[in-house]
Order: structure tokens, then C-alpha cells, then sequence
């Protein structure tokens, strides 16, 4: 089954707008952290950087998207283009990866609560959803593999929380 959605890449895209629109429904008023992550991909600075981010959302279970698009308040640590590139995967390639493991690394980018920087720079350990504990020292984050991310883009705000970017994937565990 998996195999007829790589193929149209268009029924996909497709599938993913219409997960987006009904969520809005359960959003929160003004934009959520998907919408900003779309918006800020889209347009100024950061265009572009953020494709496999935003591809992966679509392809993970629909509990990654459901609570990025919900009520709760949530940090995200948001990996580039270029952090998922170092794992070898684009947009088109990360569908590739078994979606449980796939929705295992997004959540251990995402800790709850609104955690801006300076909060998370004050911390030491940050609870994340999968994999348990992010380490963080000077703005550096190792995940329980001893990968290091730095945090590169701080404070973008959503309605239902912050996003920070970070220009490595943190992993929950090994593939």
C-alpha cells in the first residue's frame, strides 16, 4: 500500500492538505506551530529550509500533526533540510522510513510547554515526548545516541507554542 502513495507523489500532497485543513478546526486561534512551520518555508529567510520537515509531518501517524495542530502549548526543535540530509533523506525519501520509527524521532523534537531560549539555555535535560531527555549545554542538544544539534533559529512563535530550528535530527534511539 505504501508503495501506490511514493508513486503519486500529487494524491500525497493532497492527502496531506486536506489532514490540514480539517485540523484547523481543533486549532487554536491564530496560527499553529505546522502553519508557521509552512509559512516560514514558504516565504523571507528561511524558504525552502524546512521541505523535509514538512513532508515527514505528512508521512509520521497522524498523532505528530493531530497535537502540533492542537490546543496544547509545545516547544519544537525543528531540523533543517541540511539535518535531514545528513541522515541521507530529502522530502521524496523520507517516507521511506517505517513510520513508527519516523513519528519516534519527530516527537523527540517536541517538548511540552512554551519553552523560548532563554528557558531551554537555563536547563540542562528537556523532556521530550520519545526518547526521554534532550541534554542541552550552551545551546548544544545530544539526544540519548550522543548526536549533537545546535540550536540555530530561536524563538519563532506559534499560537500553540515556539519552534526553535536546529541544524541536526536528535534521534530517540538508533534505527
Amino acid at each position: 500500500m505504501f508503495k501506490k502513495f511514493k508513486k503519486n507523489r500529487i494524491f500525497v500532497s493532497g492527502s496531506i492538505l486536506t489532514i490540514l485543513t480539517a485540523l484547523v478546526i481543533a486549532a487554536p486561534p491564530g496560527p499553529t506551530i505546522v502553519d508557521v512551520a509552512i509559512q516560514i518555508n514558504s516565504e523571507g529567510d528561511f524558504a525552502g529550509q524546512f521541505d523535509t520537515l514538512i513532508a515527514s509531518l505528512g508521512e509520521a501517524k497522524p498523532l505528530v500533526l493531530e497535537t502540533l495542530s492542537g490546543n496544547g502549548q509545545f516547544t519544537v526543535f525543528a531540523p533543517t533540510d541540511d539535518a535531514f540530509a545528513g541522515l541521507g533523506l530529502d522530502p521524496n525519501t523520507v517516507g521511506d522510513l517505517d513510520g513508527q520509527f519516523l513519528t519516534d524521532v519527530l516527537l523527540c523534537h517536541v517538548a511540552r510547554g512554551r519553552l523560548y531560549s532563554k528557558s531551554v539555555l537555563s536547563k540542562k535535560r528537556i523532556r521530550v515526548f520519545k526518547g526521554g531527555f534532550l541534554m542541552q549545554d550552551e545551546g548544544i542538544l545530544t539526544d540519548n545516541l550522543g548526536r549533537e544539534a545546535d540550536i540555530i533559529i530561536t524563538d519563532v512563535e506559534a499560537a500553540n507554542g515556539v519552534i526553535h530550528a536546529i541544524n541536526r535530527v536528535v534521534l530517540p534511539y538508533a534505527p
